[in-house]
């Protein structure tokens, strides 16, 4: 087993000898993004569904990046649209969709730096992908008995209910949470500092009262107990003093959801969903959710301007129904801005979640 922070050995496909082939292609353009700086994650996933291309083309005798031609693309595209899966349903239209594009990715970077004369992916008509409103989103009280599932009695269900309310109050993506460092809460200010979060980017947003006294307890009087060796500073640790995997957190979670005994089901990004749209329907103006939820735009044509995090901390305190007794009137000039945009941005992410 390769140790954290190596990549997992993978299988060759068709002929190693062979330096041009696609599979030693899909290797280069692998180092070139590294060199670019691109996230980890981005390179893995690519790397996934770029393996599943290069191995139905090397069932079919096409072995070079030079042999693909349009229409070989637009046959690809079909064997994905009839694919079955083990238990007998089709691909999604996400499912195809999120095949497709390294795919375009890899030919437009092998024609920019002329390993191939043109670009057979350029016009590659990619499958529509219909808007879907989330499937599952908590009520107050829902999402209240979620947070009273851990047992407070123990240092792990303490913990437990710190990680919730953490994302319940925040919003923030599931390895969001995981890269979590003591000193990036500012209980003063009541903000959290989420770095390096989707295409590495920083952000700062508002976390709860509720929420910090919860952390609070569990940095004073668990974390101790859980940190031994060295201590890297990570917030939310294990029992074996390590940072949690995003499957294991995925897990943890949902486990809590479940025993909540709710006719809905989910794990972190549940939570996500559930914040947005209680803030939404409890007035919070669109462009703040945006901001929490660190969303350039909401589709490619809206670009919101920036807002304070002093503007989105009282938006946040105003609005989101985990807050302490004791709260701030705030009014904001309502936008109209379909809602329904940013709610089906976040069930692709889900989806995109359940498929790293």
């Amino acid at each position: 087993m390769p140790r954290k922070g190596q990549h997992t050995p993978r299988v060759p496909i068709g002929d190693v000898r062979d330096p041009d082939s696609l599979y030693h292609t899909v290797l280069r353009f692998g180092a070139w993004q590294r060199e670019k700086n691109y996230s980890e994650k981005t390179i893995e996933a690519r790397e996934i569904y770029l393996r599943y291309f290069v191995t139905w083309c090397d069932a079919r005798g096409l072995r070079r990046p030079q042999e693909i031609t349009k229409p070989i693309l637009e046959r690809y595209q079909r064997y994905l649209f009839l694919h079955r899966k083990k238990d007998g349903q089709p691909l999604s239209t996400r499912s195809q969709h999120t095949r497709i594009v390294p795919v375009r990715a890899l030919f437009k970077w092998l024609a920019r730096y002329n390993h191939i004369l043109y670009n057979p992916a350029s016009d590659l008509e990619l499958p529509r992908l219909e808007h879907r409103l989330p499937k599952h989103v908590l009520t107050v009280g829902e999402a209240e008995a979620v947070m009273a599932v851990p047992d407070l009695a123990t240092p792990t269900g303490l913990r437990d209910r710190a990680m919730l309310e953490t994302l319940y109050s925040t919003g923030i993506r599931r390895m969001e949470l995981i890269g979590i460092h003591v000193h990036d809460l500012d209980t003063e200010r009541g903000t959290l500092m989420v770095r390096q979060g989707k295409g590495r980017k920083d952000r700062m947003v508002p976390i709860g009262e509720r929420a910090l006294a919860w952390i609070g307890k569990y940095r004073d009087d668990v974390r101790p107990q859980l940190a031994s060796g060295g201590d890297d500073g990570t917030l939310f640790l294990t029992h074996l003093s390590e940072a949690f995997t995003p499957n294991r957190l995925t897990q943890l979670v949902r486990e809590h959801v479940d025993a909540a005994r709710l006719t809905k089901r989910g794990s972190c990004h549940l939570f996500r969903h559930t914040m947005a749209t209680l803030m939404l329907e409890n007035g919070a103006d669109i462009r703040f959710i945006q901001a929490m939820l660190g969303h350039v735009s909401l589709n490619t044509t809206q670009i919101y301007t920036q807002v304070s995090i002093r503007q989105l901390k009282a938006i946040h305190t105003a609005t989101h129904p985990g807050r302490m007794p004791v709260g701030r009137a705030v009014q904001e000039e309502a936008l109209d801005t379909d809602r329904d945009t940013l709610l089906a941005t976040l069930d692709a992410e889900a989806l995109e979640e359940t498929l790293d």
